[in-house]
């Protein structure tokens, strides 16, 4: 019998066709969280009036609430990884879905500003899957496939953050339901993936099971990402790009809300600038990963940088909805390209024997931009929302120098 058939009982799938079926699982698995996450961001100005809060104080809260999201998750971060390589992928993966949608049930049954705050701080429990997905990936997918797995799954938080909000915005404004009906159907689809991968993945354990305590191993992959010049450089570049993010797009329904005015439809306006502009960027960086490939990754990172940081200085001026939505778009794409162009630099310059421990950590620079990036806009928007964007692009900028200026050598390489 050959081995790429099947095993001895004759249920396992074909080894070619595992990381797909994995692919596949962890595609929907994230784009899931991604649905229910972009929903919250969405749609929290609006439910922050529903619960009373007056509309000027609106922005302030935003920025604050969404920098909670990480707080609790960032110290779980590298223990996540080593938890999920010491002892089950499997179970770490699941455990996330698991609690989030506990975390959407509770969002959903919040009715106090303070209710929510609280029911945000518990997404920090439910982070850490992305990393131990992608390695989980990087030791299944053939060689050959490695980069087309890593963009297929790079595009399902794109496709998720684009579901998200269209689907709240027909619920609410086609199906006339509440918001606290569009967080409930997010905990059902988040249990459904949490059931999804315990029937349909197989475990799949690292080359090498680290063995030591804990704690050490966590501070050792830290300090391995840390003390490598070229990984610490790709983190604080992801970061940068991440930091700009959280800096702006907690205002974006606020911009929305201000060009659409009193009419009626806004929760569909908010989909139409915040959902399709995410698609669109999930779509591009596939074809960013193309360019880099004939290029450079380097070229198409710093173009991607500054291009992303024009257009979050333009958005604010946009005199419409439409024009929003384009320059959201704009935005979005680079963003993606972003990256992509990241996520191939590690996976092409990260030696084999440090490759899962660094991708556990892929989005460190997330938690970290996560908490700092709203509560500088927060602080910023208190002397206008044109404020608070300028000064993201301006922080893209700094970074798409920053490649330029390293372009003929490896980044964070002296």
């Amino acid at each position: 019998m050959r081995e790429t058939t099947t095993d001895l009982e004759g249920s396992r799938p074909r080894p070619s066709r595992r990381w797909i079926i994995a692919l596949v699982l962890f595609f929907i698995t994230s784009a899931v969280e991604a649905l229910g996450v972009s929903q919250v961001f969405a749609f929290m100005p609006l439910y922050l009036q529903e619960m009373g809060l007056p509309k000027e104080e609106v922005p302030h809260w935003v920025g604050l609430m969404s920098s909670l999201i990480f707080v609790l998750g960032l110290p779980l971060v590298p223990l996540w990884g080593v938890w999920a390589d010491k002892y089950s992928r499997k179970a770490v993966i699941i455990r996330s879905a698991i609690v989030e949608a506990g975390v959407f049930v509770l969002v959903a049954l919040s009715r106090q500003p303070w209710q929510l705050a609280g029911s945000l701080m518990m997404v920090g429990f439910q982070l850490g899957n992305t990393g131990v997905m992608l390695s989980s990936l990087r030791d299944l997918a053939p060689k050959r496939r490695l980069g087309t797995a890593i963009a297929v799954f790079g595009a399902s938080s794109p496709v998720g953050f684009a579901v998200g909000p269209a689907l709240g915005g027909i619920m609410i404004d086609g199906l006339h339901t509440s918001l606290s009906m569009v967080y409930t159907v997010s905990a059902a689809l988040s249990m459904g993936t949490a059931i999804m991968l315990g029937i349909g993945f197989r475990e799949v354990r690292p080359k090498t099971v680290p063995s030591g305590r804990v704690l050490d191993l966590a501070y050792g992959a830290i300090r391995g990402v840390f003390t490598d010049l070229t990984t610490r450089g790709l983190f604080a570049l992801f970061g940068t790009a991440f930091l700009a993010r959280q800096m702006s797009s907690p205002f974006l329904p606020i911009l929305v809300d201000r060009l659409h005015g009193t009419q009626p439809g806004l929760a569909s306006a908010v989909a139409l600038v915040v959902g399709t502009a995410a698609l669109v960027g999930g779509l591009i960086a596939a074809f960013a990963g193309v360019i880099g490939d004939r290029i450079g990754f380097r070229t198409v990172l710093a173009g991607a940088l500054l291009g992303a940081g024009l257009a979050l200085v333009l958005m604010p001026l946009a005199p419409g909805v439409p024009w929003l939505a384009g320059a959201n778009v704009a935005y979005a794409s680079l963003n993606a390209a972003v990256t992509a162009m990241i996520f191939g630099l590690l996976a092409t310059e990260l030696p084999p024997e440090r490759a899962s421990a660094t991708l556990n950590l892929v989005y460190l620079p997330l938690y970290i931009s996560g908490i700092i990036g709203p509560s500088i806009g927060a602080l910023a928007v208190t002397a206008g929302i044109q404020t608070t964007y300028t000064l993201a692009g301006f922080v893209l900028g700094l970074g798409g120098l920053f490649v330029i200026t390293r372009m003929r050598r490896p980044v964070g390489h002296s």
